[in-house]
């Protein structure tokens, strides 16, 4: 999966002269360090100090996630890049167009949303007419119109309601959207939209870690909520586009089933080992699918299309460009 390596099984991962060894039932396992830009250890997966300090100096990230597929946190090296001046710019532009930048962002969510559901209209799923013309019509105005952040992430909350509203259209009835909980999901399209959002979390934050952007300083999301609030904000309108996109491919060609890819708990559902394998590589394979990008002239992955964001954002916050995130339909 490219520059990406994800260890599925228990075991203990550590540095075998200048290559990564992951051994597990008395048997090694060689990973190449050349290339390999971030880890995903997907179950309980043993390290040391010596390994960090091997991983540390080849800039390579770690995300780890527990036993049951839920995300515990990320091992990120120390800076690759950093910039005092881009640090005190962003700081600045947080201070005097944090309200800026959040209405680009939350605007860029629902056109994205508009785009994929207008995918479901133009293939005869004509009750989503009603939610793509308030997306397209009444929700850029609201956001126009916000005077908060606050107020924006009520407009945001709207569209992403209506867009999960829209799932009983298009999707098996076993999948459709009562309501969307997160801590911890408790249904099957609940566990895959969490595990789904977390994975493009994690490479975000990947993306932002080879720029000079500082994570802890974000527009949308509240800083002090999490240390890294950027990628919450870089990664939301990419989730129309990747997230869900890859969820709905996957549960109508009926890759994923209910029956045969979840771990029913007393009140939640989480994807099993199976379902996770699945899920992943269908997610690998939309973030390295390409696109031709009008202004490069050239084709470019979404993997890229994120890491392009970021330097829209540096272009603003040093040079007073235009922020707008990627979108679908102008596919840039």
């Amino acid at each position: 999966m490219g520059s990406t390596r994800y260890i599925m099984s228990m075991g203990e991962l550590s540095r075998k002269d200048n290559s990564l060894c992951f051994r597990k039932n008395d048997r090694n396992t060689y990973i190449a360090i050349e290339n390999t830009k971030e880890i995903y250890c997907m179950n309980e997966v043993s390290i040391n100090t010596k390994l960090l300090d091997f991983l540390s100096s080849n800039h390579v990230v770690v995300h780890f996630f527990n036993y049951y597929g839920t995300y515990s946190g990320t091992f990120y090296p120390k800076d690759q890049y950093q910039s005092g001046k881009l640090l005190i710019r962003q700081v600045e532009k947080f201070e005097s167009s944090r309200l800026e930048i959040a209405k680009a962002i939350v605007y860029g969510i629902g056109e994205n949303i508009a785009e994929v559901l207008y995918h479901y209209y133009k293939h005869g799923k004509k009750d989503v007419k009603g939610i793509i013309d308030w997306l397209k019509k009444e929700f850029p105005q609201l956001v126009a119109q916000a005077q908060t952040v606050q107020e924006l992430m009520k407009y945001e909350g709207d569209a992403w309601g209506k867009f999960y509203a829209a799932f009983q259209y298009f999707l098996p009835e076993d999948f459709i959207m009562n309501k969307r909980v997160k801590r911890p999901p408790d249904n099957p399209i609940n566990a895959l939209i969490s595990f789904g959002n977390t994975l493009l979390y994690t490479k975000t934050i990947s993306a932002i870690y080879r720029t000079h952007l500082d994570q802890r300083i974000s527009f949308l999301h509240q800083p002090a909520e999490r240390r890294f609030s950027l990628s919450l904000d870089i990664s939301e309108v990419f989730k129309p586009v990747i997230v869900y996109r890859t969820i709905f491919d996957l549960v109508n060609n009926r890759r994923i089933q209910v029956e045969k890819h979840f771990d029913k708990k007393v009140n939640y559902c989480l994807l099993n080992e199976e379902g996770r394998k699945i899920f992943i590589e269908a997610f690998e394979t939309r973030m390295e699918s390409v696109f031709m990008h009008p202004k490069l002239k050239r084709k470019v992955s979404y993997r890229t299309a994120i890491k392009l964001d970021c330097y829209k954002l540096i272009k603003f916050i040093l040079e007073d460009k235009d922020f707008k995130p990627f979108s679908l339909k102008e596919g840039m």
